[in-house]
């Protein structure tokens, strides 16, 4: 009684008049006992006419339900018909029960004849129940049904997407939940009708490898069964994050079936630039790549234009950091063919080395961070080499010893028109305070000028944050003790006699505490110094409150000197590098937090660094003589009575700008002493380049956004008609990347006038930084699905989006319109 009453009731919701013939006569009882709210019941009996007079004329508005014992009389004896047509007939069957229970007519009644199975459940005629419309097709409402097995939204592409989810976590559930409840002949039915997928047996396995291997052909240019739809459903499961993992595990099964490894051997690199269907093809191209660029047999545009794709690929996450080992050997290694390393004079170094030299160490220093990130060793190991030959002989070598005839001429370590790291206090703190300006500095050990060249750009990168970098000529020896006390304020500067310390105007410098005591003593109380951990671990507040008195502060960091001068660890230099810059960034966010306004960065001194294991080559011919060796480094030698020859170069205290008696000794070019139990690959102390040329990294935060995104353009030089199933067309990144104009990110596809797409759907990044226009062109390729047809002869719209931020929505950014004429026949070939 409660399913009659049930089903009844929803029949009613949709209609006002409902016939109920009790063919067998066996439910009268339960109509006689039945009260429907708002509902008048009628038995016909020979009173059909006096009926339809009543139920049509006398109350129209009022709600019937008709019973009838007995079979429904033929139609042409069937004074009713024309009623029973328009409104609802209800029958007790266990299959009409359904259909009513639905809301569904008579007319669906082979739906639950043929899929039983899934009406028997009371959980699936709901979910059911509430995705239906009225006018819903027997079609649709099949595709309803199927989305529910494989518990998805009722799209074909969904659906797929869900089986094959399925597929790759090694389950059957809801597969086989579709057969039973006999919709696989439907699933097929649609596929084929989609995607042109036909098989004697399929399934969702066969499926999967029929779409891996005709979007390979058809990437490559090569006939495939599947049409463009095929593609078009590829990209989308592929770029899916949420599927991504099941794509991955697919994608190895298929590859191992089809054999790609073997078919990718007799490929050339150009023609797999565009794919990433399998890993293996990202292994190949890069694998070429590799020995492309060792070997010098690809361009250099061409090497950056493969890059940037690569770095669009699905596999990017997992083969990032080969990526960049290439980048970076590829424009280092380019760099040098041109690169003139000729130095006229200290100063003509220094200026040289801060525009343009630093750049090669900075590359070196990226690549090998990034190949020891890769795990790669043996497959890098050609390009590798390459670079360590190069980065060795023909960049340091030779820079320096073309440095060290202006390092032996000099008679002062001196050079005209560049700072000199002992005036830092005085020029650059002195001028804020002289100004009543509060200012921040903040001392990395070894910081590098290529590594502030880099925070410079993450800095500017920041939004309302300035910033501006100058070289400054480092103490010698270029250690942490002297540089340390060289940023101080003072008027006289010398190494202790037992070479240990740096005395500021008699004062020990040793260590943080030392040093804020000089400071205090300086400005009257209004200076203090704080190491950087401290700093990083106060609240927002007590970050503040600890500041808020002085006039100058002093922070001082230490990762990158404190990994490399252990021998343990000095092979790790790299990374530290890399941590370093994220917690300068940090500390200069602190500080600005704080209402710190003007903030400067700079270094004690900076080093160098060979990953490589060196040869006898790399040290001093001989060793260094004195009177008295007061301290031996492996860069420098500090005493009385030194003696100068052919591997050393001599400086007195006075004359390197200290006020103590000790001599320097410092091996010439990059050349090392041998000192027991210390590393030699990480290195300083000397006057090499990389080792005296620091920065000084000036910060200002700004009130108002200074940030900007690069302007995109569409080029259309192909025409305004649309004749094939593809559509070629160029992008123009209008400028070169720039911190303050950062890189755009548009998604990109072909819709119709009334917005329905009609394509492929590309995510697309422009973040050129190429100074060359052609170079920031990007041709993209779009496929037309099946249902660009319904369009043919119809403008369509290509559009550019851009995603607006913290939502999921997208606004439109730039279109183009093409006239869509074309012929259909040949996209369902078979």
């Amino acid at each position: 009684m409660g399913q009659i009453y049930a089903a009844l009731t929803r029949l009613f919701e949709r209609h006002r008049i409902v016939f109920w013939y009790d063919a067998k006569r066996e439910l009268r009882a339960e109509f006689e006992a039945l009260a429907l709210p708002g509902v008048e019941k009628i038995e016909l009996r020979n009173n059909q006419f006096g009926v339809k007079h009543r139920i049509l004329r006398q109350e129209p508005r009022q709600k019937f339900l008709l019973y009838h014992a007995g079979p429904p009389p033929a139609d042409a004896d069937n004074w009713l018909l024309d009623v029973q047509l328009a409104h609802a007939e209800f029958r007790a069957d266990q299959a009409a029960l359904w259909l009513a229970e639905l809301g569904l007519g008579f007319e669906f009644a082979s739906l639950a004849a043929d899929h039983a199975e899934f009406f028997r459940s009371a959980r699936r005629r709901q979910a059911l129940r509430q995705t239906l419309q009225a006018g819903d097709t027997a079609g649709q409402i099949r595709l309803k049904m199927l989305a529910i097995c494989a518990n998805a939204e009722p799209r074909l592409d969904e659906v797929l997407e869900a089986l094959l989810g399925e597929l790759a976590e090694g389950r059957e559930e809801k597969i086989r939940l579709v057969q039973r409840a006999g919709l696989a002949g439907f699933l097929w039915q649609q596929v084929e009708r989609a995607y042109g997928y036909t098989s004697p047996a399929p399934g969702v396995r066969d499926f999967a490898i029929e779409l891996f291997k005709s979007c390979y052909a058809a990437g490559l240019g090569e006939p495939a069964r599947l049409g463009n739809d095929a593609v078009v459903f590829m990209r989308r499961w592929k770029n899916t994050v949420s599927h991504q993992t099941a794509f991955e595990t697919l994608s190895a099964d298929c590859s191992a079936i089809l054999g790609i490894e073997n078919d990718l051997h007799g490929r050339e690199l150009g023609s797999l630039v565009e794919l990433d269907l399998f890993e293996a093809i990202e292994r190949k191209i890069l694998g070429d790549l590799i020995g492309a660029v060792a070997q010098r047999t690809l361009a250099p545009a061409a090497v950056e234009q493969i890059v940037r794709r690569r770095r669009q690929s699905h596999w990017q996450p997992r083969y990032q950091h080969l990526v960049e080992t290439i980048d970076h050997a590829a424009r280092f290694l380019a760099g040098l063919d041109t690169l003139d390393l000729t130095v006229r004079s200290l100063e003509d170094g220094v200026a040289q080395y801060s525009r343009t030299w630093y750049a090669f160490d900075q590359h070196y220093r990226k690549c090998i961070h990034h190949a020891n990130r890769a795990g790669q060793p043996t497959l890098l190991a050609p390009l590798l080499d390459q670079v360590e030959k190069r980065y060795s002989n023909h960049f340091l070598l030779k820079l320096n010893n073309a440095w060290q005839a202006q390092v032996d001429a000099c008679t002062r370590w001196d050079a005209p028109g560049v700072r000199l790291q002992q005036t830092f206090y005085e020029s650059q703190v002195g001028s804020f305070l002289r100004k009543g300006n509060k200012v921040f500095v903040v001392i990395s050990d070894a910081l590098r000028y290529e590594v502030a060249d880099e925070l410079l750009r993450l800095i500017r990168q920041e939004d309302r944050y300035e910033a501006t970098l100058e070289p400054a000529l480092a103490m010698l020896p270029s250690f942490t003790q002297l540089g340390m006390a060289a940023l101080l304020p003072h008027q006289r500067l010398a190494i202790a006699p037992d070479g240990a310390s740096v005395l500021v105007d008699g004062v020990s410098s040793q260590g943080t505490e030392q040093r804020r005591k000089i400071l205090e003593q300086a400005s009257a109380g209004k200076a203090t110094a704080i190491q950087a951990a401290d700093l990083l671990r106060l609240g927002k507040e007590e970050s503040r409150a600890r500041i808020r008195d002085y006039d100058a502060v002093y922070v001082y960091h230490n990762r990158i000197d404190a990994t490399g001068d252990k021998r343990e660890t000095e092979g790790q230099v790299f990374e530290a590098v890399e941590a370093t810059l994220e917690e300068l960034v940090r500390i200069v966010k602190k500080l600005a937090n704080a209402n710190a306004n003007n903030i400067l960065v700079t270094a004690d001194h900076g080093f160098i660094y060979q990953n490589q294991v060196l040869d006898d080559s790399d040290f001093a011919a001989e060793e260094p003589q004195g009177q008295e060796i007061v301290q031996r480094n492996r860069r420098f030698v500090l005493g009385h009575g030194l003696r100068e020859t052919g591997s050393f170069k001599k400086l007195t205290g006075p004359a390197a700008g200290r006020a103590d008696d000790l001599e320097l000794l410092l091996p010439k070019s990059i050349n090392r002493l041998r000192v027991s139990g210390a590393g030699s690959r990480y290195v300083h102390g000397g006057a090499a380049l990389q080792e005296v040329v620091i920065p000084v990294l000036q910060i200002n935060k700004k009130r108002q956004s200074d940030l900007g995104q690069v302007s995109i353009e569409i080029l259309r030089s192909a025409g305004t008609t649309i004749t094939t199933g593809q559509l070629g067309v160029t992008f123009y990144q209008s400028e070169a990347v720039a911190d303050k104009l950062q890189p755009r990110t548009l998604r990109a596809g072909i819709y119709t006038a009334a917005g329905q797409l009609i394509s492929d759907r590309h995510e697309l990044r422009f973040d050129s930084a190429a100074e060359n226009p052609r170079e920031r062109e990007t041709v993209v390729r779009f496929v037309l699905t099946s249902q660009a047809e319904a369009a043919n002869n119809q403008e369509v719209v290509l559009r550019l989006e851009e995603a607006v931020p913290d939502t999921s929505h997208y606004r439109e950014y730039r279109s183009a319109r093409y006239l869509l004429r074309r012929s259909f026949a040949s996209d369902f070939e078979m």
